[in-house]
């Protein structure tokens, strides 16, 4: 599995956006279109919200690639 850190500037970031932020699709519009797929998780549970807030210290997972939130 294949890990990725990324440390948020602020409180949170949008789930859509930390996809495109990461690198795992080119814009915040195809963010939304692969969580509403179904998935992506959140500490372990399925998240269908496109915009949740994804605070430091969550993990989030699609396919075989984990995101480890931080803060910066």
């Amino acid at each position: 599995m294949q890990e990725i850190s990324f440390a948020v500037n602020g409180e949170y970031v949008e789930l859509n956006q930390l996809l495109k932020l990461v690198g795992l699709c080119d814009s915040g519009g195809a963010g939304k279109v692969i969580v509403a797929s179904g998935d992506v998780t959140v500490d372990g549970k399925q998240e269908l919200r496109k915009t949740a807030k994804i605070r430091p210290g969550q993990e989030v997972c699609l396919g075989d690639i984990k995101i480890l939130v931080t803060t910066e």
